[in-house]
């Protein structure tokens, strides 16, 4: 990482991967309103994944630690919000790599599991997947959604490395 991007405070990388959680809900909301693609189960996590980096960055912004201890708690912690990403998009692609003879069957809906199961259930049965989520309904440039979900949470994790690196320099 060159030395300018060393010299950009905890802040600076906060509002940065703040900005781009934005983007990347911008993204996916003007997907399901404007282009009408319904978001599955595994989207709904993805999308949960990028709301809880950019809470992480809207309050490491808000405080802009300057020791070490606090910038390795909003690193850490945005840092885990996009691994879990990351996870869930990548489970997302596998589904969709499944043969169509492998792949599961289609579950109840995400709002019907919320009300009658508990939360671990729920969480069990999304990551299991569905064969709603082994749809491929959109792609660009040869590459489905959550791969380019994948795509974005790989360069939001610059953000959570550029804190990690801001309070090594402390």
């Amino acid at each position: 990482m060159s030395a300018t991007l060393k010299a950009f405070s905890v802040r600076q990388w906060s509002l940065a991967g703040f900005a781009f959680c934005v983007l990347m809900m911008l993204v996916a909301l003007g997907l399901e309103h404007i282009a009408g693609l319904e978001p599955c189960p595994l989207c709904i996590f993805q999308r949960v994944a990028v709301l809880a980096a950019a809470a992480v960055f809207a309050v490491a912004a808000l405080h802009n630690p300057r020791g070490r201890a606090g910038t390795s708690v909003y690193a850490g912690l945005s840092l885990a919000a996009v691994i879990g990403g990351i996870g869930v998009a990548w489970r997302h692609l596998w589904l969709q790599s499944l043969p169509p003879d492998q792949v599961p069957s289609c579950g109840p809906g995400l709002d019907y599991m919320m009300d009658i199961l508990p939360m671990r259930d729920v969480i069990a049965l999304v990551l299991s997947g569905s064969g709603e989520c082994a749809e491929i309904d959109f792609s660009l440039l040869g590459i489905s959604l959550p791969g380019w979900t994948l795509v974005g949470f790989v360069v939001l994790a610059l953000a959570p490395l550029g804190i990690l690196l801001r309070g090594l320099k402390s």
